[in-house]
């Protein structure tokens, strides 16, 4: 659905930045009801932001709960929003969900900041056969803290009221399973006959992109995700990094959905 024209009323908070805090209060209703946003939020806020009293802005969850409000005051103690209006932001349709084989270096959080930026709702981490980079069982927490913060700071940039969950590490034989419940499973390759855009997609549900490793899938990993029911399509005539090919097919497919 194509952005609302400016609302009159409220146009300063069109360009009005998103900040994130673990729980909103209940009771954030009336124009005398404030928020405190504090500690590294409030920090951000204050001293790289700059936030002066009299500016607007918003607070959310990350869950879909949003606040917009006026800056009160802007101190040490963080940043004091008097509440203008309070939002719950329901979850997009389709939802996209985004299977990534694990990138080399430090191109993980990359590909979900971007994916981020494009729309995607659910990540999933994959360690698959050709993966360059193997998480050992002692770096998994370290891995899934970044590629978290890498969306949580992309929900922020983009001021989306939802930040995407990024799931456990999984095997293939895991992702078949997660593959199997969804509506329409779609496996980026570059020998598939079949373009993305001529993919009909549903209106609801669940829609998966899946995404190898620069190598490549290995034949038994075709075999596998075909079982679960996906099907194998191409973006272009282009090779894209794994790092990219997975934003560049969500940008694709919210043109056709979400933005138009």
């Amino acid at each position: 659905m194509s952005a609302p024209a400016p609302d009159d009323a409220r146009p300063a908070l069109d360009g009005a930045p998103l900040f994130l805090l673990d729980e909103l209060p209940a009771a954030a209703l009336l124009d005398r009801d404030e928020v405190l946003v504090d500690g590294a939020e409030g920090r951000h806020a204050v001293d790289v932001v700059r936030l002066a009293p009299g500016e607007p802005v918003r607070v959310g969850d990350g869950r879909g709960a949003l606040i917009e409000g006026v800056v009160v005051d802007a101190g040490p103690a963080g940043l004091r929003v008097r509440v203008t209006a309070r939002h719950e932001v329901p979850a997009p349709e389709p939802e996209f969900l985004l299977v990534q084989a694990l990138p080399k270096g430090d191109r993980g959080p990359l590909a979900v900041e971007l994916a981020t930026e494009l729309g995607v709702d659910r990540v999933i981490p994959w360690a698959a056969a050709r993966c360059v980079t193997r998480w050992r069982e002692d770096r998994v927490d370290k891995g899934l803290a970044k590629w978290r913060a890498a969306a949580r700071a992309a929900a922020k940039q983009s001021r989306r009221p939802r930040v995407p969950e990024v799931a456990g590490l999984m095997t293939t034989r895991q992702v078949c399973g997660e593959l199997a419940d969804v509506d329409l499973a779609l496996v980026l390759h570059e020998q598939a006959r079949r373009p993305l855009a001529g993919v009909e997609l549903p209106a609801s549900g669940t829609v998966a992109v899946v995404v190898g490793p620069e190598g490549g899938l290995t034949d038994g990993e075709v075999v596998a995700l075909r079982a679960a029911g996906a099907q194998a399509v191409r973006l272009g005539p282009e090779v894209l990094r794994t790092s990219t090919a997975g934003a560049a097919a969500l940008a694709a497919l919210s043109a056709r959905s979400r933005w138009s």
